[in-house]
């Protein structure tokens, strides 16, 4: 029992930074998946804002960077990072890392939830007169809320799994403790109070998750 209380500070701590990190890199990935994910529906043969060679770009860079493991990603954003965060190393540039890696495969999700859409709730706006931006806003996205909040869910679990490789690159986080502290030094508390606290976590996520899909899906 000593143990495990001797552990508590440095286990809220990350868990702390952790859930920042996650929290950062969702709203910096989610609005970067959400624009190309949106783009990829309107841009597409038959959208409201048909434009092939956009959809193509769209659709390349998706492809190109979506299938990428994390972890090859995370050393290939390097130089970049340098550029973008001032640094090729530590909790801001994982951070940097994990929402592009999530801009791209949010951006997906957000294309295959709005393809989903039925096309006569399009065309009835259309009907109306309104111009696609409209569309967009007010019947594209929030018919389709509900499924892109379970979609986005799916994508705060993958995030909160990303994190955990911050280390590689000196970043911290819960992750990074249960390996240097617990793996490398045989702590078995570190190691599973770490996984206890991570399992709680994507356990809560989803049920909120959850409950706000049936929320909206409902009205």
């Amino acid at each position: 029992m000593s143990d495990i209380v001797g552990v508590v500070p440095d286990l809220l701590e990350q868990t702390g930074i952790m859930l920042w990190m996650v929290a950062v890199s969702l709203v910096l990935g989610g609005i970067g998946g959400l624009i190309i994910g949106t783009g990829l529906y309107v841009t597409r043969r038959g959208g409201i804002l048909q434009q092939g060679a956009v959809w193509w770009v769209l659709n390349i860079l998706v492809n190109t960077f979506r299938p990428i493991p994390f972890i090859i990603l995370l050393a290939a954003l390097q130089p970049v990072g340098r550029l973008v965060v001032g640094k090729g190393i530590g909790t801001e540039y994982a951070v940097f890392a994990i929402a592009v890696a999530a801009t791209f495969g949010i951006a997906r999700i957000v294309e295959q939830n709005l393809v989903a859409l039925p096309a006569g709730v399009i065309e009835a706006a259309r009907a109306t007169g309104a111009s696609p931006w409209r569309i967009i806003r007010t019947v594209i996205i929030p018919e389709s809320l509900g499924p892109l909040v379970l979609g986005f869910t799916f994508a705060v679990i993958a995030i909160v799994d990303m994190s955990a490789v911050a280390g590689l690159v000196g970043g911290e986080g819960l992750g990074n403790w249960a390996v240097t502290y617990g793996y490398r030094q045989f702590d078995e508390v570190v190691t599973w109070s770490a996984l206890v606290v991570v399992v709680i976590v994507v356990q809560l996520i989803q049920a909120l998750g959850n409950w706000l899909a049936r929320r909206i899906m409902r009205r």
